[in-house]
């Protein structure tokens, strides 16, 4: 049996998920009668993720690159736990902090000092382990004098995505989670984010990184992962799969079908 230490601190195995959506193509008054006469639903089922497996160890920063539907996002959200999978398996080992998309998880009708209590006690914190890392958080924020107390409705998207940023990296997480959330932000908080990151990484935090990004993803991940319509294409190296993902990307489908990548 593996000890603790060599555990990974993911592991995905054979996952599925499957969106169902109710559907009518070309609804009419007389069809949707009909069929709710005889209680029918048209039902059409999304496969967004089939049969992903990989193992991630304690350290590794994984990149997740691939087009928009690829199922990166429903990915990390699985892992998250947030959407629970059609069938498969997955492990998670340690404290996970996520920032999935700008504002996800956050009141807007609180205000930011309540919604870094509420991110924190999400990431399994105390109120007093959160009021220890409140002042560096506010801090990591930057906002404008007596914002951190006004509901986060009345805050611009750049505000709302700096503390957003803030309250997920300064969580002490195991493994971070983060969506799209490097490209948010002026020049000078992108700049923060990104040595904030780095920072992160040389404490051997498990991090996954979906980005759009492919330069962030090199310069940041120690490993990488291309997916496509739901499947786990390629695994490897992330110059490797940077270079595989660009490639396709140029010259389209027909690369998943005639090349071996």
């Amino acid at each position: 049996m593996l000890s603790v230490s060599e555990q990974p601190a993911v592991r995905v195995e054979d996952l599925h998920l499957t969106y169902r959506a109710s559907i009518d193509k070309k609804p009419t008054l007389r069809s949707t009668l009909i069929r709710l006469g005889r209680h029918e639903r048209t039902i059409r089922e999304i496969e967004a993720l089939k049969g992903v497996s990989f193992a991630v160890n304690q350290g590794t920063v994984m990149g997740i690159v691939g087009a928009n539907g690829a199922g990166k996002s429903t990915l990390v959200r699985t892992i998250a736990g947030i959407l629970p999978p059609t069938s498969g398996r997955i492990e998670v080992h340690g404290r996970v902090s996520t920032l999935l998309a700008l504002g996800v998880g956050f009141n807007p009708n609180l205000s930011g000092r309540e919604n870094v209590v509420l991110g924190g006690l999400a990431a399994g914190m105390t109120r007093d382990q959160i009021a220890e890392r409140y002042e560096e958080i506010a801090a990591f924020a930057d906002l404008q004098d007596g914002f951190i107390d006004l509901p986060m409705k009345m805050y611009s998207s750049g505000m709302f995505s700096r503390l957003a940023f803030a309250v997920a990296v300064n969580m002490d997480p195991d493994i971070l989670i983060i969506d799209e959330a490097l490209s948010t932000g002026d020049a000078r908080f992108k700049r923060k984010s990104f040595d904030k990151m780095k920072e992160l990484c040389a404490e051997a935090r498990t991090i996954f990184l979906v980005s759009h990004a492919l330069g962030s993803v090199k310069e940041l991940c120690t490993d990488a992962v291309w997916l496509h319509r739901g499947e786990l294409i390629t695994r490897g190296a992330p110059d490797d799969v940077v270079a595989a993902y660009t490639k396709y990307l140029e010259v389209g489908e027909d690369a998943i079908t005639l090349e071996d990548v």
